[in-house]
């Protein structure tokens, strides 16, 4: 693979960013202990973030997609940078708050203009690959950045990690200025090209696709560990494991997802990690307290969700292969909101329920995805024959 150093530092880039935005879930109680607030009110650190990054990136993507996507990673990355020094220098709740506001709509831009950038600094038929490193970089956040950033704040203190990670993420900026060459358009792209592009069935229908598999993963894995605990009655320590062991996967589901796209297909791909999905969740309410067999299906499970990832924004690549910027920042927008629509989802079947009907639940909202799934190989197909057709 072409660039593959500089695609890896790219990896490290979201690594960082996705280690800001998760470790406030390790490290709310400090920050709520200093500022003087609730817990609850701590949380929306999270929220802040997460609207920031799936409202305000397709935006500003928008309006500057005619700008050399080399001078928009590193801004965008120079940004993060001073938001994390904000945040360190920063004594109030409000101040901390607009911090997490900038590291949201900074963090997903860079997120999404990496993976772009990583697509055209590799091979056609390596570009899946590509994309399945730069989530890697993402689903590790959660596996390494999360724990160490979470045990770094308890020797340094919690305000110290951002600086950390600030100047970590000098190192990728400096690899971009040096080794990322200008990527422009070659024709300007109008915002009536844009929002034609937002009118394709197939693009409609991708990230419907990521909305309700996001959505099934997180109505789950937000209340993972109560679950687990009605479930088989584990330990904490059994379940910080399984919990581990999940991270691993996500980690590894990346790369099989990406590595997949490039030699299956995007489509089959997608396909094959839905139905595995929806097997496995069907599954775990079944297997009953025999613990082998949660950690087996758990770990299967993980696999397959993150597997689908790189070969989604891959697809929607495809799709838009000149300015995959647009669709790719929308795409991450509908993340943002499946991790939202899961969490209040499953939030809702635990009040209203049981705990032990979220995996039922979390199965149903997968097959909504394949679902929509179908009606993209069906306008697939629709698309080719008339291409035939106007060949003929």
């Amino acid at each position: 693979m072409k660039n593959k150093t500089v695609i890896y530092l790219l990896a490290l880039a979201v690594f960082l960013i996705g280690t800001i935005e998760y470790i406030i879930t390790g490290i709310i109680q400090m920050i709520a202990t200093d500022l003087s607030v609730s817990t609850s009110v701590a949380g929306l650190l999270v929220t802040a973030f997460a609207l920031s990054a799936a409202i305000g990136a397709p935006i500003v993507i928008a309006l500057t997609i005619n700008i050399d996507r080399k001078k928009i990673l590193l801004w965008m990355l120079s940004l993060f940078i001073l938001s994390n020094f904000m945040t360190f220098f920063s004594h109030t709740f409000t101040m901390v708050l607009i911090s997490r506001i900038l590291q949201g709509l900074s963090g997903g831009i860079a997120t999404v203009v990496a993976m772009a950038v990583a697509t055209r600094l590799v091979d056609s038929d390596k570009r899946g690959s590509a994309i399945g490193i730069i989530l890697m970089g993402l689903s590790s956040s959660l596996v390494f950045g999360v724990p160490l950033g979470t045990l770094l704040s308890e020797i340094i203190g919690w305000r110290p990690l951002f600086i950390v990670i600030a100047l970590m993420t000098i190192i990728p900026v400096a690899v971009v200025y040096k080794r990322v060459p200008s990527i422009k358009e070659q024709e300007p792209v109008t915002i009536g090209m844009q929002l034609a592009l937002l009118k394709d069935k197939r693009i409609v229908s991708a990230v419907a696709v990521t909305l309700f598999y996001v959505g099934g993963y997180s109505t789950l894995f937000t209340y993972l560990t109560p679950f687990l605990q009605a479930t088989a009655n584990l330990t904490m320590a059994e379940i910080s494991g399984i919990l581990l062991l999940a991270g691993v996967c996500s980690f590894v589901g990346s790369s099989i997802g990406g590595i997949a796209a490039d030699k299956k297909g995007p489509t089959f791909t997608i396909f094959t990690g839905l139905v595995i999905q929806i097997g496995m969740l069907f599954l775990l309410p079944i297997i009953g307290g025999n613990l082998v067999g949660i950690v087996a299906i758990i770990m299967i499970w993980m696999i397959a969700t993150w597997s689908t990832s790189p070969a989604q924004q891959y697809y929607l690549v495809t799709l838009v292969p000149k300015s995959p910027d647009i669709a790719l920042s929308v795409n991450t927008s509908f993340i943002q909101f499946g991790f939202a629509l899961g969490s209040g989802i499953g939030g809702f079947v635990i009040s209203s329920s049981s705990v032990l009907n979220l995996s039922w639940v979390s199965a149903s909202t997968v097959v909504l995805a394949l679902l929509m799934t179908f009606i993209i190989v069906v306008l697939e197909r629709g698309a080719s024959c008339k291409s035939l057709m106007e060949k003929c």
